[in-house]
């Protein structure tokens, strides 16, 4: 198995999903490249909260989502921006009770709310983060 702390060896998309174990990953993964017609960027992170590998998805240079593989789930991280909030905050009663505690217990920062969202099914928090990236790709 692959070790994505090791900044030496970039491992692949299929690497990924073999570490994740976790189908959701993979569906995840293509429903953002045909939606969108974009590829994942896997990219190595210093940060000392989330050190590894992750993948980015971005659309007409503006980060749609960056995906950080755990075992068995992973963890999506969408920003809510300036030109997000309103249509995002309208949009927050028909999401499902995760998100919207997940939403109104992170922090704003310059005008941004960083959501670390963990997936694990295809249920309704898959639903309401698909959402979220649709409102960022097009606001």
């Amino acid at each position: 198995m692959v070790d994505l702390r090791d900044k030496q060896y970039c491992p692949d998309l299929e690497e990924i999903e073999d570490y994740v174990q976790n189908s959701v990953f993979h569906t995840f993964c293509e429903e953002i490249k045909d939606t969108y017609k974009c590829n994942e960027m896997i990219e190595f992170s210093a940060c000392s909260m989330e050190p590894g590998w992750n993948v980015k998805f971005k659309k007409a240079g503006r980060s749609l989502c960056t995906i950080y593989p755990r075992e068995l789930y992973f963890t999506v991280m969408v920003v809510v921006g300036r030109k997000e909030k309103e249509v995002v905050e309208e949009l927050l009663p028909q999401c499902t009770s995760e998100l919207q505690t997940i939403y109104h217990a992170t922090k704003e920062g310059n005008g941004q709310r960083w959501l670390m969202i963990d997936l694990e099914d295809e249920g309704g928090l898959y639903k309401d983060v698909m959402n979220l990236i649709q409102i960022r790709r097009h606001s």
